[in-house]
């Protein structure tokens, strides 16, 4: 990924927090030096509302009104308010023993606030308060600190709480290590890599190695990376750093910069690659390992000064920006393109409620509460469909993108997100172009350094009817046909060079849920000498970097309560012989049904042919005819497993890359399938996912499904400039098997039936549909994007709700 997002964000991190109205906050200069805020890498907010005020009345099919609504509960995943973030805040810097600094002060030698951001609680305890009319839980917050005033820094999460509304409970309030929900049992804590400074390292290192070459670097590029104003050339390099027999090592390489606005840079790389040992904080004790260039690695400078002065020497070209990498509008105009496309209007307005301050959603025979947090974003909870829950939670977890090269920079690549966060990098959504103009807009938050940031606009809600009917049928005599109408929540991140579009979507006709993930962007490119075997050559010197990205996905299904089962139904050919067919055989195909009844076979790919149907079914609930009754399990596209196998980049940080499907039981200490500092001790990450499987039955139990959606993407020349969300595309689908007595497609209005005869139409029944109606407006066609702001930001210690500002500066 690119140096400034995924290297550069590294050091410091953005944190969920408290809801944050969007008034109209006074610009003002920035806070932060620009240097210093490009490297925050962040955990984040939590709360939302809607952007702008709605009218009563709906004047224009561009509006995007919606029923107000108050939601059946508390949203107990909902995140801290202002006050009880700042409450925290303030209250942990009381805390001698913590020995906390102020960002704006901290150095790279003190301990700092990374993340506040409301845990959330058990589900034991949420169900209670649900089901049972039980008391809400008890409210803690999950805080990251960065302890830096050590030779061997840590992150560390802990827990604060209980607190109130009023925020903390003076008296009460503790804080203790936060270790249950993960498997290594460390008082929290795991290992910092990060704790140096970007500028201790580069000043101190990167560039003193870059210095000694300084001459080959000009007479090949014409350029030098020396941390001068007038740089043509950055060094970055691997992620996760080599973590092998105690040592830490880091392979780093040359790029040409961007000459423009234009985020180009991993479009640019030079092939001169060269490897480190930083174990330890004294830069003084790191060493340097040598240099690779066109398939020759020199343990020494001198080596590869030698060899490069010698004659003979293959001097390999240059990569440098040109239209060819650029996003803008490029060649000869396309027929009739300047005309406006076709847009979508919502006639009637908005056809679902919501409650903005509790996040609950209501559309159709769906509801659900929506959650937010730093590491992974958008998530759902308490999803039911016509009253009964299907899905407790349904939400990202991680999100992996390993490359493979011939050079050690790709093939020492593997990016573990949830480190760099998706909720801090989920922007503003461009309107009419991420989402319909007519969508609701909703805003997020973070925290970050003491202060907390909205993203405006960065959630959307909206219905869409599909380019095809959900239900056709003709005859001699009528033809009938359904509109295909679904409700759609997406939120787009963009960590590094990837755009990720995240899209949850209901569908009123059949009763399924779908999960799609889009990537867009710049790709991550290898220099193309002897990338053969890795990727196409896409351009003059560039080779397309072969990688597998792979989106855990945690699905907690309640069907018709906690105790469910997964089924599995084999379609398999058979030779078979039946009482009718005089003795002989015939080839055909039958069912094959069986149940994962224990995790030890619960670790599963998807079958060949897609003959394999994993279903969640509840054996205790039956239909009218006998049949359990469940949800059908499969992916609509590009449900994937990691190529590789064993990584070494990975070790044991990403166990749960490795299968398509895999079931285990619920547990509270097991919520999530990733944590963020994986990253950071690759052969002891604070979660191993393999630990989560001990043998334990899965019949008739409360049960957790982790699903992988990806794509194997091998850029070629269609990748540049970016990559399209039309290809890097992939989704599950949920659908109600034998969950109900009939279609329940059958219920909507939005179906018309033309009875006809003898060259005329005797009937056109539309079954009570209203005309909407609205003034569209074509003038401008285009959705007004002059509005398009940057963070809205509001300190937090101390807290000052009453000056906010906006800022631009660092958020990617």
């Amino acid at each position: 990924m690119k140096f400034s997002s995924r290297l550069l964000l590294a050091a410091s991190i953005f944190y969920v927090h408290s809801a944050l109205s969007a008034p109209s906050p006074d610009p003002k200069a920035a806070w932060v030096r620009q240097g210093r805020a490009r490297k925050a890498a962040s955990k984040i907010g939590r709360r939302w509302s809607n952007e702008t005020s709605v009218p009563p009345i709906l004047n224009s099919c561009s509006d995007s009104d919606y029923t107000k609504t108050l939601a059946p509960k508390v949203n107990v995943w909902g995140g801290l308010t202002d006050v009880e973030a700042a409450s925290v805040t303030q209250w942990l810097f009381a805390q001698p023993e913590l020995n906390l600094t102020v960002s704006d002060d901290a150095g790279e030698w003190d301990n700092s606030i990374l993340l506040v951001e409301l845990m959330h609680p058990n589900k034991t305890d949420v169900l209670n308060y649900l089901d049972n009319a039980g008391p809400a839980p008890t409210r803690f917050a999950h805080v990251v600190l960065s302890h830096r005033a050590s030779e061997e820094p840590t992150y560390e999460d802990i827990l604060v709480g209980p607190i109130n509304a009023s925020g903390v409970r003076n008296g009460t309030t503790t804080w203790q290590p936060l270790d249950y929900p993960y498997t290594r049992k460390t008082a929290g804590r795991v290992r910092n890599l990060d704790a140096d400074s970007e500028d201790t390292l580069y000043s101190q290192w990167i560039y003193k190695i870059s210095a000694t070459i300084s001459d080959i670097t000009l007479d090949l590029w014409q350029g030098t990376a020396l941390g001068h104003d007038n740089d043509t050339l950055s060094i970055w390099g691997i992620d996760p750093l080599w973590q092998d027999d105690g040592r830490i090592v880091r392979w780093d390489a040359f790029w040409s910069n961007p000459v423009d606005q234009f985020d180009t840079q991993t479009l640019l790389p030079l092939g001169l690659y060269f490897r480190s040992d930083v174990t330890g904080r004294d830069p003084s004790q790191w060493k340097f390992e040598g240099w690779y260039y066109n398939g020759i690695f020199y343990e020494t400078t001198d080596a590869f000064r030698n060899a490069y002065y010698t004659a003979g020497f293959e001097k390999l070209g240059v990569n440098v920006e040109g239209d060819w990498a650029r996003s803008d509008q490029n060649g000869p105009v396309l027929p009739l393109d300047t005309a406006h496309p076709p847009v979508s209007v919502a006639p009637s307005g908005a056809r679902y409620a919501v409650d903005a301050e509790s996040k609950w959603i209501q559309w159709m025979d769906f509801s659900f509460f929506v959650g937010y947090q730093r590491d992974t974003g958008l998530s759902l909870w308490d999803i039911r469909y016509k009253g009964e829950r299907v899905l407790y939670e349904l939400g990202l977890q991680e999100a992996l993108a390993h490359y493979a090269g011939q050079d050690p920079l790709q093939s020492g690549t593997a990016y573990l997100d949830s480190y760099y966060g998706f909720g801090p990098y989920a922007f503003e959504l461009v309107k009419g172009y991420d989402c319909p103009a007519y969508a609701t807009y909703l805003n997020t938050s973070f925290y970050v350094s003491e202060t907390t940031h909205t993203h405006l606009n960065s959630l959307c809600l909206f219905e869409y009817t599909a380019d095809y009917p959900l239900q056709r049928h003709s005859t001699s005599d009528y033809v009938s046909a359904t509109k295909n109408t679904y409700f759609t929540i997406r939120s787009v991140s963009t960590v590094g060079n990837y755009d990720y579009m995240f899209s949850y979507s209901f569908y009123m006709a059949d009763g399924s849920i779908n999960v799609e993930v889009r990537a867009s962007g710049y790709i991550q490119s290898a220099y193309y000498a002897n990338n053969e075997e890795y990727g196409y050559k896409i351009h003059d010197n560039l080779s397309g970097s072969m990688h597998d990205h792979i989106l855990n996905f945690k699905a907690d299904f309640d069907i018709l309560g906690t105790n469910n089962t997964v089924a599995v139904v084999n379609q398999v050919p058979v030779s078979q012989t039946y009482p009718w067919s005089n003795g002989k055989a015939r080839n055909t195909m039958k069912l094959e049904k069986s149940y994962i009844d224990s995790e030890d076979r619960s670790r599963l790919f998807w079958g060949a042919n897609s003959a394999t149907q994993y279903s969640v079914i509840n054996k205790d609930a039956v239909n009218a005819y006998g049949e359990y009754r469940g949800y059908r399990i499969a992916p609509s596209l590009g449900a994937i497993h990691l190529t590789v196998e064993d990584s070494s980049n990975l070790v044991s940080s990403a166990r749960w890359a490795n299968h398509d499907l895999q079931i285990t039981k619920q547990h509270d200490t097991e919520p999530r399938a990733a944590h963020a500092y994986n990253n950071q001790d690759v052969h002891n990450p604070p979660i191993n996912f393999d630990a989560f499987f001990n043998s334990e039955n899965l019949t008739q139990t409360d049960l957790v499904l982790w699903l992988n959606l990806g794509m194997h993407h091998i850029p070629h020349t269609g990748d540049l400039a970016n990559t399209v969300f039309s290809t890097a595309h992939a989704g599950l689908s949920f659908s109600p098997l034998n969950y109900l007595n009939g279609d329940p497609s059958r219920q909507t209005v939005n179906q018309v039936r033309i009875n006809y005869g003898g060259g005329n139409t005797s009937q056109v029944e539309t079954f009570g549909q209203q005309q909407g109606s609205c003034a569209v407006e074509y003038t401008p066609a285009e959705v007004d994007l002059w509005g398009y702001k940057g963070d809205v930001v509001v300190r937090k210690f101390p807290f000052d709700p009453n000056n906010p500002f906006y800022q631009t500066d660092g958020i990617v």
